[in-house]
Formats: structure tokens, C-alpha cells, sequence
């Protein structure tokens, strides 16, 4: 005779497929201990008709499962809990800032099909001019019109990646001898860059829109008057804290750098579409440089950046790139075009925004014992903390096998200690998440790590 399973059959409580809130309430009680090595999980039609699902979902659920190691099925016996942990094996990441995969294989066959047919064979023949060629220019300059940013074409320079992009208005606006002013918590890649270039950065304080007019005043004001000077803010989906600043606020920062004359690097990669307040580069295109790409929001794979410059600046662009090229690939900007014409490109932030919010729902309702900052459309979350809270969290995490965000890799003062964690939800697949963040809030519940 068949021993009967110990588990009480439910369904997590989080807006996610039948499949999955199942695949999560069993995950959490095998991790949790409360379901142990050996121990016999129901069969398949009795657990479709105790909760009400199709028989399907069962069936998915239970695969997903012996997939990730959690479980494992006898024949003719029925399916048994194969591990009491589920961190044992494998890392999960939730340090690397990417979105949720959207691209099929299909949808790439089908686009290289068509770029096969219409590509311009010189632009793999030739090298391409410093800033890139202006067909392709022309052709994300309309990209950027989805976002609400207007360029001239001639004022555009193109890079293989957004962090290029970055390093280039930093040589543009800073020069080796100014001060970058950012908020206190930035995006590590700019952090890094600038240390590795010999850039001075300061922080700046942030509250929930980003950057403090007043603080940046400041900020501004202290610095001599024959240094170069700029700012480098991210206003919408601030990376890690996710603020995003309102018009009010967009136009006091303006000001601030008008009075001061600063140049302004905008930092606008995390946007899925037109912001409901203006981009800066609207407000200021005389001051702004304003930096984006596609990895963020089309895929990771497609790295083409963005550097959008201030009339008169692109001789200077020009004489830069002219000794480090870093115009993208032809056969990613292709890709765009075919996009462009198809509608892909109209689609795909639609799906991602969807994704984010799934993600982003799932943290708060697994993590909401902690306090939180997040935004539905961002793929990360923010956890603020003291430093000396937020080094315990992170090496409590690496011990069950997460990796986080290293606290101090967002600090522009490596001695401030207002920090906090940040948890990137978009680079592993769904169950994988899940799973994560359930033990994530294990260690919080547990008390194992105190974010006090």
C-alpha cells in the first residue's frame, strides 16, 4: 500500500500561473524544512482534484520541480522530495541588473532571415565612421522618439554598449581634471568607470524623486569655479533606489545646473517607453547629454548604446572616438530596423513591462515583512539598510546560495553608512526567483539577518 503524503495541499498566494504558485508553495515547504527528505508528495490527479486544477498543471508543476533537484519520481511509486535544501548545487543571481528573456528563437530566425535579405554588405566592408554611420544614426533616432527624446541624427554618437556611452560623455562633459556630481547611490558600472578612469565623484543626497535640487546646489557650490563640472543622475527608474523624479522636479534640476553651469549627463536606459514627465535632454538639450541603449530594454544580447550631444559637441565626439572606436555591430542595428519596420520594437517593452510587474509584485508579496522600495516597471528592488545590516545580509544570502548586490559596489562614499541591498528580479527564470527571494525572506523571518 501507497504511504499517504504528509503535505496539505495549497496554492501560493501570488499573481502567477497555477503552475507556478504551485511549483512556489511546494518549493517553500521543502526549503522550509516543514517537507523532508524522502517524504512522499500526492499523486498527481488526487492533488488536481484537492485543489481544484487541471490535471496539466499538476503535471508541469511536478516537472519543474524534479528539474530543479527538489523532487524525484519512481516509477510506479509516485514522486518523493529529493533534497530538504534547495541551495545545496547552484547559485542564484540576483546581482546582475538584466530584463526578463523575451526574444525567441523564433522571432531571431525570422529576423535574420529578413536582414539577410536587406543588409548593406559595406558596413561589414568598412570600418565605420567614429560615431557610427548615419543611416544607423538616422535609425535610432527614431528609437529614441518612442521615448520621448528628439535628436538631430548629426548630434548622435553611437557605442557598442551604454556604458560606453557613459565613459564617453564623461570624457565630453568632466574632462581628467573635474568632479562628477551623482546622487549618493548610483549605478555600480558608473561608480567603477569613474574610479577606473581617475574621475572625482561626489555624492549627492537623494530622497524618493532621486537627486535633491537644494542638496545638488549645494553640492555645485562647493566646488571651484575653474574645475569642469557635471552631473550624472538617472530620473526615471533611479538604479538601485527605482525614484523617479516628476516634472517639478526635473525642471528645479535643470535650473540649478543652469545657474551653475553644469553639464548634465542623463542617464534614461531603465525607460520602457515615454515617461510621463519630459526627459531632461527636453528641458535642457543645449546642456544635457543623454545616454541610453537596447540591452535594458530589448536584450541584453543587442549592445548598441547611445549618446545623444549638445549642439556643437560632436567634432569633439568625433576626435575622441577617432583614437577608441566604439561604433556597434552592423547586424545589431539590423536587427533594430527590421524591428523598427515590423513593430517589433513597439511589442517587446509592452511584454516587458508586464514581466517587471510579475517580478516586482512577487518580491513585495514575499519580502513585505522588510521595507522595500520598489516600482512595477523597474527590474530591480531596493532594501535600504545600514551598511553594517546590509554586509550581513549579503554574506547571510551567499551562505544559502544567492548572490546580491555588494553593498558597497553602489556607495560613492565607500564610508557612507546609509546603504542598502539591492535585488536584481529580471536575469533568472521565474521559479528561479521565487525561489531566491522565498529565502531571502526565510533569513528575515528566521531573524537570521536583522535589516534594522
Amino acid at each position: 500500500m501507497l504511504l499517504q503524503s504528509p503535505w496539505m495541499p495549497r496554492l501560493a498566494e501570488i499573481e502567477a500561473s497555477v503552475a507556478e504558485r504551485l511549483v512556489l508553495a511546494l518549493a517553500d515547504d521543502i526549503i522550509e524544512g516543514r517537507l523532508k527528505g524522502g517524504d512522499r508528495l500526492p499523486a498527481h490527479r488526487d492533488l488536481a482534484w484537492q485543489l481544484g486544477i487541471g490535471l496539466g498543471s499538476v503535471t508541469k508543476a511536478y516537472a519543474t520541480l524534479e528539474r530543479r533537484g527538489l523532487v524525484r519520481s519512481v516509477k510506479g511509486r509516485g514522486t518523493f522530495v529529493a533534497i530538504c535544501q534547495a541551495h545545496e548545487d547552484r547559485e542564484i543571481d540576483l546581482s546582475s541588473n538584466v530584463p526578463p528573456a523575451m526574444l525567441t528563437a523564433r522571432l531571431l530566425a525570422r529576423t535574420l532571415a529578413g536582414v539577410a535579405r536587406k543588409i548593406d554588405a559595406d558596413h561589414l566592408n568598412l570600418y565605420s565612421p567614429p560615431v557610427g554611420h548615419l543611416e544607423h544614426r538616422r535609425l535610432l533616432a527614431r528609437w529614441l522618439e518612442t521615448l520621448g527624446v528628439m535628436v538631430d541624427p548629426s548630434n548622435l554618437a553611437l557605442t557598442s554598449n551604454a556604458r560606453q556611452a557613459i565613459s564617453l560623455a564623461f570624457d565630453l562633459a568632466c574632462g581628467p581634471h573635474g568632479v562628477i556630481l551623482t546622487e549618493r547611490v548610483t549605478y555600480p558600472g558608473a561608480i567603477a568607470l569613474a574610479r577606473r578612469k581617475g574621475y572625482r565623484m561626489q555624492g549627492v543626497e537623494i530622497d524618493a524623486e532621486g537627486m535633491v535640487p537644494e542638496a545638488l546646489a549645494d553640492a555645485l557650490g562647493g566646488v571651484a569655479s575653474t574645475a569642469s563640472r557635471a552631473v550624472y543622475l538617472t530620473p526615471t527608474l533611479h538604479n538601485p533606489t527605482t525614484a523617479t523624479m516628476g516634472m517639478a522636479r526635473r525642471q528645479a534640476i535643470v535650473d540649478v545646473c543652469r545657474r551653475s553651469d553644469a553639464w548634465i549627463i542623463e542617464d534614461g536606459v531603465y525607460a520602457l517607453g515615454p515617461p510621463l514627465a519630459p526627459a531632461l535632454a527636453t528641458l535642457a538639450p543645449e546642456r544635457v547629454f543623454h545616454v541610453n541603449g537596447l540591452s535594458k530594454s530589448l536584450g541584453p544580447g543587442l549592445r548598441i548604446g547611445m549618446l545623444t550631444l549638445p549642439a556643437g559637441m560632436t567634432a569633439a565626439a568625433q576626435e575622441v572616438l577617432q583614437d577608441v572606436p566604439m561604433a556597434p555591430a552592423p547586424l545589431s542595428c539590423a536587427v533594430v530596423e527590421d524591428w523598427l519596420s515590423s513593430g517589433v520594437i513597439a511589442s517587446i517593452p509592452q511584454d516587458l513591462r508586464h514581466e517587471a510587474r510579475r517580478r516586482s509584485s512577487l518580491a513585495t508579496s514575499l519580502l513585505g515583512a522588510v521595507e522595500l522600495v520598489s516600482h512595477p516597471d523597474a527590474y530591480h528592488v531596493w532594501l535600504p539598510m545600514p551598511r553594517d545590516a546590509a554586509d550581513r545580509f549579503a554574506t547571510a544570502a551567499a551562505s544559502v546560495g544567492i548572490r546580491v548586490t555588494p553593498p558597497e559596489s553602489v556607495l560613492v562614499d565607500r564610508s557612507d553608512q546609509a546603504a542598502g541591498i539591492r535585488l536584481c528580479l529580471g536575469g533568472p527564470p521565474f521559479e528561479d526567483l521565487t525561489e531566491g527571494l522565498t529565502l531571502l525572506a526565510r533569513l528575515v523571518r528566521n531573524n537570521t539577518v536583522s535589516v534594522a
